[in-house]
């Protein structure tokens, strides 16, 4: 076994594993961080990785030859090679001098691996002052019902054809939140169901897949989801509206939970702490 749980353990300030993201505070474990440690010796994803469910081969994966473990801080550096490539060195420990040392790794592995980038990832907890970054938000479905909204929101391929059609112009305009890869997806027919929210025969905001797998402890997972309404169509409720629905659907479909990742400060961080989500903690990047 390479990592001592007695010093991980009080590092780990916020559920976030490298190459798996936020997981389930119940699923962290020391046999989750080996579990990382032997998918980058075969280069393929763990049973219960997220992103299992695409396909392919798994991009990222550790550096195990230069994870530093020791009482009080661990680095945990990852490389990707898509496009450009990257190199993400996790930083965990309680002191902010442990900052300093993750930057100068990550900028000694990017030159080594000759990719362009170079990142600090830096867990924080959820007690931490004025946050940056990402937050990690916990919505718990045995804590009450999800009823179904009221409003314009249905699976795509319930609406009339004529507005299914609509599907791939919006994806399109909104390719920069993941929907004309999700549309892609939709057409190979390799991915759940997808919602949307139409105003006057038209596509306007989607959210999806919608789908529930297992997690490293086995249980059942709302998986994150593509989530975006055009800029023209906002201000008036319909990604709550499409959230909601979303999460009827999960809880629905047997799922226990959904973990999100939400920008600090933005539109739908302030949705999900208005729908009294738990904050798990914060994801902070850096780029070195």
């Amino acid at each position: 076994m390479f990592f001592r749980w007695d010093w991980l353990r009080p590092q780990l300030t916020a559920p976030i594993v490298p190459t798996l993201g936020p997981v389930h505070p119940d699923a962290l474990s020391v046999g989750l961080f080996e579990d990382i440690l032997r998918a980058a010796d075969t280069g393929g994803f763990l049973p219960y990785d997220k992103d299992r469910r695409w396909g392919g081969e798994k991009d990222e994966k550790v550096l195990r030859e230069d994870v530093v473990h020791q009482r009080g801080r661990t680095l945990i550096p990852t490389l990707m090679r898509r496009g450009r490539g990257s190199v993400k060195v996790f930083a965990y420990g309680l002191p902010d001098s442990v900052v300093d040392e993750t930057t100068e790794l990550a900028a000694k592995l990017a030159a080594r691996h000759d990719v362009v980038n170079a990142k600090v990832v830096r867990p924080l907890g959820p007690e931490t002052a004025h946050p940056r970054g990402t937050r990690i938000q916990l919505k718990d479905f045995a804590t009450g019902p999800c009823p179904a909204p009221d409003g314009p929101v249905r699976p795509v391929t319930d609406w009339p054809a004529a507005v299914q059609e609509t599907f791939a112009p919006f994806a399109e305009a909104m390719a920069g939140e993941g929907l004309a890869f999700l549309h892609t997806q939709m057409q190979a027919d390799q991915c759940g169901p997808v919602l949307a929210a139409a105003i006057a025969d038209r596509v306007v905001g989607a959210i999806g897949p919608m789908e529930v797998h297992p997690d490293a402890i086995r249980r059942p997972q709302l998986m994150p989801q593509y989530f975006a309404v055009l800029p023209h169509a906002r201000g008036q409720g319909l990604g709550r509206l499409l959230w909601r629905a979303a999460m009827h659907w999960g809880q629905s479909h047997g799922a226990a939970y959904q973990l999100l990742q939400t920008e600090v400060g933005g539109p739908s961080d302030t949705l999900c702490l208005s729908e009294g989500l738990i904050s798990l903690g914060f994801s902070h990047t850096t780029h070195v």
